[in-house]
Parts: structure tokens; C-alpha cells; sequence
């Protein structure tokens, strides 16, 4: 695998040759409240999820904006505005429109901009019109701009409401609307479907399983040291760091697995992950860790999830253990964790989980936690608009979760980008780069690491 030690300069402020403006559906749409279920309405994804593109060259801006505004017309709700209270969120599908800004940049080149394009940093969030709100209800559920670079190319960022979708449904939408821009006068291979109510609470409330990726937090609990890690992770500067897996590696670190044990790709990375960030903050033995990872749940339930599903379909999975269990075994313990994680999220035990989620006192636990977002499967690199693919696609800023993303080009590639407390950065990559050596933590091992200072 290989770290990425370039670091990414500030970028300085893009020039704005005219204000933002709306982009509205081109035909009328549906005037309706849209219901949200549980899984939508999570504190947990009450934020927008800022994806990055890097285009060799640019597209017409005029052309964007006409294909938006169709693809809207389907996306209705995206231009629509989130409405409701602390309790329980609904959309106003009320065809307000979606923010669309362009914008210049003409301090870099596309192939300038490359090199450093693996670590983001919050200069990034200049390439992201920032709205003038005053709260997360006021913001436009869609937020695009469009900047383009001094050789011609174009940056593209988006800014989608985490509340509307998930990752496969961002990705499903942003091929469409490139779907439509090269092909103005086609109709859309898949409609999306917009209806939550497939998964609404039962009533009474059936909660029949345990749900350990959330906790009720009470004054007492927020006292206990068990949260102190939060507080620690949460007061430090975080550092990006960025780790590509190509083929042969992967195929390296699934030979330390026990042989009779299949495992996935993610399954390998995310059990590998898991271990050396937990290694790298120095934690008791006794204390527990968790991980949770999204788990697509679309063909999980019973009926399946319509096909063209444009809401949140994936649950938390959780793997838990303390951390001597966790790090003084072999990667193949990780891995049977997350399998069995994942095994136990069936339709019952989700139709558990929505139910479980009606108590708006139950939070998502990110106390002792690592969070693994994978975007390496969702046809997101695909995005064409007519003149080619990214170069480079990633999060406008790392900061939130620990991502699995794609190799542009390398398929069976995976880069690992986490935002890591400064003091533990440089602990981490090594322990994320050691596939020879890890067969099992163990005290001995903190001789050859990095120091804590």
C-alpha cells in the first residue's frame, strides 16, 4: 500500500463572476410533504454529505444547468426545503430549487491540482458556495458549484442532505443528471422512488433486538470516563491521512486470514483499519471499542426495497469487543466480527432497528467508535458528462468518518482516507501500512512504533 505524504496546500478564495442562483425543475412537480423515516431522520445525518470531482475538461455551464433542471423534475425532492422541528423532520416538495454557483480558480492547473488531490484539507471548503443560513433547515437540500481552472478544467462539488439519501442514492442521482447531459433528449434508465413509507414504525413498537451501534445518553453517562475519548478525540487538530490498497496488497492482507474463512474486500480492509486505529490511541485493555459501517439494506428487507429506493437504505452495522480481544488477535478475528455484524441484520432485526430509532433519545454511539463510510462500490467514479470521467473524486473535506473510496481507473483498488488526532497520526499509518507485521498486537510492538509525542 501507499501513504500519501504530499500535503495539500491552502487553496486560496475562487472568484465569483455573478451571485448563485436557483435552479428550478422544468416542469412541474408534486406539492407534497415527504415523510422521512427513522433511518432518514438520524441526528447522526442531520449534515450534507460534500463530494468532490476533478474533470480534465470543463462543461458547458449553461448546458449543467439545463440538464439539472430536468433531473429534477424526477429529484423533485432535492429542490425541495427540510422542514419540521428537533423531533421529526419532513420535506416541503415545494420546487424552491436547487443552489447551483459558478465559479474561477486560476491558481491551478488540473494536473497542479492532482498531485495534491488525495488530501483534502478546510481550504476545500471554498470550492463549495457557502450559504448564508441560519440553520440546517435553511440550507437547500442540493448545493452545487461549478469551478473551473485555469487550463480549462473543472472542479464540480456537491453538497446532498444526508436526510434525502444515502450514498447510493447521491450516486444515482449524479449519474442521472450526467446521464442527461449527454443524453438531453433520454429518458431516465431507472425512476427514482420516493416513498419512505416501506419503512415506517410498527405500532405497538416491536423492539425484539439488542442495537449496540446507539445508546441512550443520560447526565449520568456523559460524566462517566467512558466518554473521555470523545472529548480527547474531539479536542485535537485533525491531520488527513490517505492510504491506497491496490490489488496484490489486498490479496496480501486476506492471506493472513484463517483459509477456511471467505471474506470481502471491505471486510479485510475495514477488520485492518479497525485494528491499527485502535493500537494507535493507546487505549486500556479493558476498555470496549466499537465499529460501525454502513450496511446496504435494500435486498435485506422482506419485500425488497423498489428498485430506484431514493432514501436512506442502509443501517449501522456494529462489530464490538474490548480492545486486548481486538488487538492482540490475528486480522481474522476482525473480519469474524464484522461478518457477524453484518449476518445478524436481517428484516426482522431491522424492522427492530426503525422501531428502536422512534425514541428520539437514542443516539448513534460515537464514544470509543471508529465509523466506516464506504464509497468504493456505489458507481461513483463513474460520472461522465460527456468529455470523460474524473481524474479524482473524494469528500470536499475529511473530517467526518473514515471513508473507503476508489481508485479512479484501479477498480479492485481502495484508498482509506481518516482524519486523525494530530498526536496519533503518525501511530496510525504505521500500523495501517504493516500488512507483513500484522498478525496481532501486541506490548512489545509499541518499541518499534513512532512516539506518542
Amino acid at each position: 500500500m501507499t501513504a500519501d505524504s504530499k500535503k495539500s496546500p491552502e487553496i486560496p478564495d475562487c472568484y465569483y463572476p455573478n451571485n448563485p442562483i436557483l435552479i428550478t425543475p422544468d416542469r412541474p412537480t408534486p406539492k407534497e410533504s415527504l415523510y422521512l423515516s427513522n433511518l432518514d431522520d438520524q441526528k447522526f445525518l442531520r449534515f450534507s454529505i460534500k463530494y468532490f470531482y476533478l474533470f480534465k475538461k470543463g462543461i458547458c455551464v449553461e448546458k449543467l444547468k439545463k440538464s439539472l433542471s430536468k433531473v429534477l423534475t424526477e429529484y423533485y425532492p432535492l429542490a425541495g426545503r427540510l422542514r419540521g422541528s428537533n423531533e421529526k423532520l419532513e420535506v416541503d416538495c415545494n420546487g424552491e430549487g436547487a443552489l447551483f454557483a459558478e465559479a474561477f480558480l486560476e491558481t491551478y492547473s488540473v494536473d497542479e491540482f492532482l498531485e495534491f488531490s488525495n488530501k483534502p484539507n478546510k481550504s476545500w471548503r471554498k470550492l463549495l458556495y457557502k450559504v448564508d443560513a441560519f440553520s440546517f433547515l435553511d440550507v437547500p437540500p442540493l448545493v452545487i458549484q461549478v469551478t473551473k481552472l485555469r487550463c480549462g478544467g473543472m472542479i464540480l462539488c456537491t453538497a446532498i442532505n444526508h436526510c434525502l439519501c444515502d450514498g447510493i442514492g447521491t450516486s444515482q442521482f449524479l449519474n442521472d443528471w450526467s446521464y442527461l447531459t449527454s443524453n438531453p433528449n433520454s429518458d431516465l434508465p431507472i425512476q427514482p422512488f420516493h416513498s419512505r413509507n416501506l419503512l415506517k414504525p410498527r405500532y405497538p413498537l416491536q423492539v425484539t433486538f439488542p442495537h449496540s451501534a446507539y445508546v441512550k445518553i443520560t447526565p449520568e453517562m456523559e460524566q462517566n470516563d467512558h466518554f473521555a475519548l470523545d472529548k480527547y478525540l474531539q479536542s485535537q487538530p485533525l491531520v488527513s491521512i490517505s492510504v491506497t490498497f491496490n490489488l496484490p496488497q489486498i490479496l496480501s492482507l486476506k492471506s493472513k486470514i484463517t483459509p477456511s474463512q471467505k471474506c470481502t474486500t471491505f471486510e479485510a480492509l475495514a477488520s485492518h483499519t479497525w485494528q491499527a486505529w485502535v493500537k494507535s490511541l493507546n487505549l486500556s485493555n479493558l476498555v470496549k471499542v466499537k465499529l460501525l459501517f454502513s450496511v446496504n439494506i435494500r435486498k435485506r428487507l422482506k419485500p425488497e426495497l423498489p428498485k430506484g429506493y431514493y432514501g436512506n437504505g442502509f443501517v449501522l452495522g456494529c462489530a464490538e469487543t474490548t480492545v486486548k480481544d481486538l488487538t492482540t488477535n490475528n486480522i481474522s478475528h476482525g473480519v469474524k466480527l464484522v461478518q457477524q455484524a453484518k449476518s445478524t441484520l436481517n428484516d426482522d432485526c431491522i424492522r427492530s432497528m426503525v422501531d428502536f430509532l422512534e425514541d428520539k433519545k437514542v443516539k448513534t454511539d460515537l464514544s470509543t467508535t471508529l465509523v466506516i463510510s464506504q464509497w468504493s462500490k456505489f458507481g461513483l467514479e463513474d460520472l461522465d458528462f460527456g468529455s470523460g470521467k474524473a481524474l479524482q473524486m473524494g469528500p470536499v473535506v475529511s473530517d467526518i468518518y473514515c471513508l473507503f473510496l476508489p481508485v479512479m481507473n484501479h477498480p479492485d483498488s481502495t484508498r482509506i482516507l481518516i482524519s486523525s488526532p494530530q498526536n496519533n497520526a503518525e501511530k496510525f499509518e504505521y500500523y495501517i501500512t504493516q500488512i507483513d507485521q500484522f498478525n496481532g498486537f501486541h506490548n512489545e510492538d509499541i518499541n518499534n512504533t513512532p512516539s506518542d509525542s
